[in-house]
């Protein structure tokens, strides 16, 4: 069974999950309020710019396809 990284890592769901397990942790340890906001603030920027990167890969791979099969004349 491969995962498909591309996909966990463009998903909503995961970064809500991940923020969710990360938080629990933070306050079962005591952790205090303000850096869990910090943390957390952290990890939605780091969230923020991977999607943002996978997206634009995405959006690139089909233009160029795009202008491929209009230099053949598809």
């Amino acid at each position: 069974m491969k995962i498909n990284w591309k996909q966990k890592l463009t998903s909503r769901k995961f970064w809500a999950a991940l923020i969710a397990f990360t938080t629990s942790i933070l306050i079962a340890f005591n952790v205090d309020p303000g850096s869990i906001e910090q943390i957390t603030s952290i990890i939605m920027s780091g969230a923020a710019l991977i999607v943002y990167m996978c997206v634009e890969s995405h959006v690139d791979g089909k233009r160029a396809e795009g202008e491929k099969n209009d230099e053949r004349g598809e």
